[in-house]
């Protein structure tokens, strides 16, 4: 990216808040997506492919798992992962969810909540990429109400050496067709437990979601469990009640709200350079009053979405980042993206639907982005609650 479409994506001097490792790592993971995703991604996202190379490269470039400690795992604060995920996202949404499913979500549930025996055996081989992970927790039922999840894990004997029998079905799970080890959560007598069922288990029954308009370079898969017979290791022996996977949640949560501001750039930037170079009634479209109007609106909810989100990474590294705060962040970001995407879209007129350009592709993907992790409506409602004192999800 040259000098002037920095300065020209960062009116407000935001670099300058970002320290020298921090701006170091962005742009190690810019050049990765400039030299591996960008060349790519209309082809993959035109023929549905996730590719199955990228996992590897990814843990190579150190960004899955990254802000976890320990186990092979990076290592690196909350603002180190933010920028890679906005990096990530401005290449493709489907790209960063990967990271996010892997990282933020399955890796997050084993190192938070599993035992010493599950970390060693699945966290530094998926540090690396060399095993992937999925996350089932919604079901085709259940989304933005988990706690009525149908799944349910029933006792198979009696003592420590019980095992588990595990039926439901599981809708939207990211990656779980190439996934080597499941984060399955399931009602129990004893409340809401998480399990680790390993790929090739029998009984289990994975599905991929093909008819798609979004995340087209990305996998989401039904899953249905038959009456799976899981060994007293397959529990995840820390995670009690909702708390455990909401504890996941938050995390991807909060790597949308800097993941969002990528696609919204991105998306910007194109719009600008074309608006620059495409010639109507004599002169480029940038020197038009109402292309400029969009191209500032869109910088500055840019600069205000990305300031939003490393405050909030400022907030988390110092450990003081609240639930709703991250609501506001996702709530906001990916609610302006799809504004910036859709806006971009019209100064490229009719090519513009074309994948030759970035920002509907984007914008199909932030619709994905929008509903998982929480819809608007279940982030309103989490805010509502916190500034009113009244709960009014029922």
């Amino acid at each position: 990216m040259s000098h002037s479409t920095t300065n020209t994506s960062d009116v407000l001097a935001l670099d300058s808040l970002l320290g020298s490792e921090e701006l170091e790592l962005r742009e190690k993971v810019r050049d990765f997506k400039d030299q591996r995703i960008r060349p790519n991604i209309a082809r993959w996202y035109e023929d549905a492919v996730f590719p199955r190379e990228l996992p590897a490269e990814l843990g190579e470039l150190g960004v899955l798992g990254m802000q976890l400690e320990g186990y092979g795992c990076p290592g690196r604060t909350a603002v180190e992962y933010g920028v890679a995920a906005m990096e990530l996202e401005a290449g493709d949404s489907g790209i960063r969810t990967f990271v996010s499913v892997q990282g933020s979500l399955a890796m997050t549930a084993i190192h938070k909540w599993g035992s010493e025996e599950q970390k060693e055996r699945w966290l530094p081989r998926m540090a690396a990429g060399e095993l992937i992970g999925c996350f089932a927790l919604t079901e085709p039922t259940a989304g933005s109400d988990p706690s009525s999840m149908a799944s349910f894990a029933r006792r198979d004997g009696t003592g420590d050496d019980a095992g588990w029998v595990l039926s439901g079905s599981k809708r939207w799970i990211g990656m779980a067709s190439i996934a080597d080890v499941m984060v399955v959560w399931a009602n129990t007598d004893d409340g809401i437990r998480g399990f680790l069922v390993p790929a090739g288990t029998p009984g289990v029954a994975v599905t991929p979601i093909d008819a798609k308009l979004s995340m087209r370079a990305s996998i989401q898969c039904d899953v249905v469990f038959d009456a799976v017979r899981l060994g007293p290791e397959a529990l995840l022996p820390g995670a009690m009640g909702l708390r455990g996977p909401f504890s996941c949640l938050n995390e991807a949560r909060y790597g949308i709200a800097w993941g969002a501001m990528g696609a919204a750039r991105d998306s910007y930037e194109a719009a600008l350079e074309y608006a620059g170079s495409r010639m109507q009634f004599g002169r480029p479209l940038a020197g038009y009053q109402l292309t400029q109007e969009k191209l500032v609106n869109m910088v500055l909810e840019i600069q205000k979405g990305t300031l939003l989100a490393l405050h909030l990474g400022r907030l988390k590294d110092a450990g003081k980042l609240h639930p709703e705060q991250i609501s506001a962040g996702k709530l906001n970001n990916v609610r302006e993206a799809i504004k910036i995407a859709r806006e971009a879209r019209t100064i490229l007129g009719g090519n513009g639907i074309t994948l030759d350009y970035p920002p509907m592709r984007h914008a199909n993907n932030l619709e994905s982005v929008r509903t998982y992790e929480g819809t608007d409506e279940v982030h309103t409602l989490i805010l509502g609650q916190h500034i009113t004192g009244v709960p009014a999800f029922r």
